[in-house]
């Protein structure tokens, strides 16, 4: 049955199918093959999306949607301006600490990047140049699903079931975004060097930073308050999810007082139409991963890497490996419904951690947004900026491998991942 999977998938994905319908004509076809009743992927579907932690990613879609459309960007370029606007490259500097900052206020790569190019994506290309200011733009949004809170975090503690809580993978994502963020200003900063990017801010000043700083102090409560009660344990991800629309509300009408009654409408419609496209993603690979789970291939899986003797660090560098090639292919989230059931179960057979083995899966799934041809950052930026795949992935090559050295060493070093959770959990 598996191989009639896998071509089944492969073919309508060949012919264009979107992905969640070809996942569900693929369970389709496996359950005519073998001769099992249809009712079982209606029940599949309807009981793989009746789920409590679910409403977390509907709830921040839009707290994120909200806080976008309510001006917070425009207060978190100036505040990053402020910080790093006279070092060379300072403008992708600070579209990076930009990026730092939205990423804890939306945890979705396509939004942040959307934010970012309005914000910066003049100004920026003004002085560097289209290709160079896309790349960086691309880049800093990639870290909205890293650092929390972060919607592909929730989806994987919610198809792993029990094995992993999505407060310990939101403190596990500050270490290695930060890391990201870092590396990349460092890049940028050598990059500027050798193109002779000129310096296009004023020098730092305390007291421009704290007036800067006390204008979005309100604001960057929000993550503190939302990420802070759910790492601790004082409400659950969908609570916390609820808690940031009307922080995101109040932020929007009283302290930026951009926000309108008049955008609502289109910030609802944007956010029901994405979480419609995950839901779909999950009701319809969940057939499918029940024929794949029911046809033995996660003991199949694992019985190959202990035929060949497979350490945890050679099984996380294969899994590593896999999901490279995999995003290169796949979109993220439907990679995630469909692998996760399968992998996520077999890290501890392995002495892994469950939480470093979802971190490395996570954070390589997440580069998948940068990398062609199915990269949905590429297209966001080819097609907002008018530019070229092949010019756009070129700039993009330093950032896409700070990003793969950073899951590279969590492979070698999982405290990077766990030592941040483990901390929290003791206090």
């Amino acid at each position: 049955m598996t191989g009639l999977l896998v071509a089944a998938f492969a073919i309508f994905a060949i012919l264009g199918v979107p992905i969640a319908f070809a996942f569900g004509l693929s369970a389709l076809a496996g359950l005519l093959w073998a001769g099992m009743p249809f009712n079982i992927l209606a029940e599949k579907m309807v009981f793989s999306v009746d789920s409590f932690p679910l409403m977390a990613i509907p709830f921040f879609m839009l707290a994120g949607e909200l806080m976008v459309e309510g001006g917070i960007m425009q207060r978190l370029v100036a505040l990053a301006n402020a910080v790093v606007g006279n070092i060379r490259g300072g403008l992708a500097q600070s579209c990076v600490l930009s990026g730092v900052g939205l990423s804890m206020v939306s945890g979705t790569a396509v939004a942040d990047a959307v934010a970012l190019n309005a914000a910066m994506g003049r100004p920026m290309a003004k002085a560097y140049g289209v290709p160079f200011s896309s790349g960086v733009i691309a880049a800093a949004a990639n870290l909205g699903p890293i650092i929390p809170p972060s919607t592909p975090m929730i989806l994987y503690a919610t198809l792993a079931g029990s094995l992993v809580p999505v407060s310990d993978l939101f403190a596990a994502g500050f270490i290695p975004g930060l890391l990201i963020g870092f590396g990349m200003m460092v890049a940028i900063y050598v990059i500027a060097v050798r193109r002779g990017y000129p310096r296009t801010g004023s020098a730092f000043s305390f007291g421009v930073f704290l007036t800067r700083l006390r204008q979005v102090f309100l604001v960057l409560l929000m993550p503190v308050v939302v990420i802070g009660g759910i790492v601790f344990g004082a409400f659950t991800a969908t609570e916390g999810g609820a808690i940031a629309v009307a922080y995101a509300l109040l932020a929007g009408f009283f302290i930026t007082r951009t926000l309108r009654f008049k955008a609502l409408p289109g910030i609802f419609l944007r956010a029901v139409v994405t979480s419609a496209v995950v839901g779909a993603l999950i009701a319809f690979a969940s057939p499918l991963t029940f024929l794949f789970s029911i046809s033995g291939i996660p003991e199949l899986i694992g019985d190959f890497f202990r035929d060949i003797s497979a350490g945890p660090t050679a099984f996380l560098l294969a899994v590593f490996v896999m999901l490279v090639i995999v995003g290169i292919f796949i979109e993220p989230a439907s990679a995630y419904i469909l692998l996760v059931p399968i992998f996520a179960p077999m890290a501890p057979k392995f002495g892994i951690d469950s939480v470093h083995f979802a971190t490395v899966f996570i954070l390589t799934l997440i580069i998948g947004m940068l990398t062609p041809p199915v990269g949905a950052l590429l297209f966001v930026m080819t097609g907002v900026n008018k530019i070229s795949l092949g010019t756009l992935s070129r700039e993009l090559i330093p950032f896409i491998a700070i990003q793969f050295g950073v899951v590279l060493a969590i492979i070698f070093w999982p405290d990077l991942a766990t030592w941040l959770p483990q901390l929290i959990r003791n206090l």
